[in-house]
């Protein structure tokens, strides 16, 4: 029985060392793009919640050349960038990040226990969604957001889990759909 572990342990030992030969690319193209910021204060915030993975400004942590968490902390960057990226002109869906941070999608709950500088109280969390408002727009919202009563202000966020991922996106789905009709494109083609 012991020789069975110990041959385990040396196995899961091999294969952790050869998946560090696994590469991954962390990249940070050049900023080719600022937006036009409504303050300071609100382009500071974002910046400690949001640049990790929305800009082309990524700190990439020590674990991020450690796989397999380097393969879990690219995909993440990657698909934030496509997503939406505050360092390019067409910087995607800028219009929908002060909802994200609202609905607590954003930050994502499985970034913020090794980074506590995004964990925004709930003041920083209430002047970054009308900072992101007034600097993104939104279709959704009047230009300018007014804070929520003392009732409905979410003191924590709510943990982002698959559920809630899928939820968000079958939202802003039916929300696309709803905006070009039941037919989509075709409608306005006909």
């Amino acid at each position: 029985m012991k020789t069975w572990l110990k041959y385990s342990l040396i196995a899961v030992a091999g294969i952790f060392v050869l998946i560090q030969f696994i590469p991954v690319e962390r990249t940070n193209p050049p900023v080719t793009a600022n937006p036009p910021w409504d303050s300071p204060q609100t382009k500071e915030l974002a910046r400690r919640a949001c640049f990790d993975c929305h800009s082309h400004e990524t700190k990439w942590p020590w674990y991020s050349y450690v796989a397999p968490a380097s393969w879990l902390v690219t995909k993440d960057v990657n698909e934030g960038r496509q997503h939406f990226n505050i360092s390019v002109e067409k910087m995607g869906e800028a219009d929908e990040a002060a909802e994200a941070v609202e609905k607590g999608f954003m930050p994502m709950s499985i970034y913020l226990p090794l980074h506590p500088e995004a964990q925004l109280t709930p003041e920083e969390k209430q002047a970054l969604i009308i900072g992101l408002t007034k600097t993104f727009g939104t279709e959704k919202r009047p230009s300018t957001a007014t804070p929520p009563s003392p009732e409905s202000q979410i003191i924590s966020p709510a943990p982002v889990t698959e559920q809630s991922r899928t939820d968000y996106k079958k939202h802003k789905e039916e929300s696309e759909r709803s905006e070009h009709g039941e037919h989509g494109e075709k409608e306005h083609k006909e």
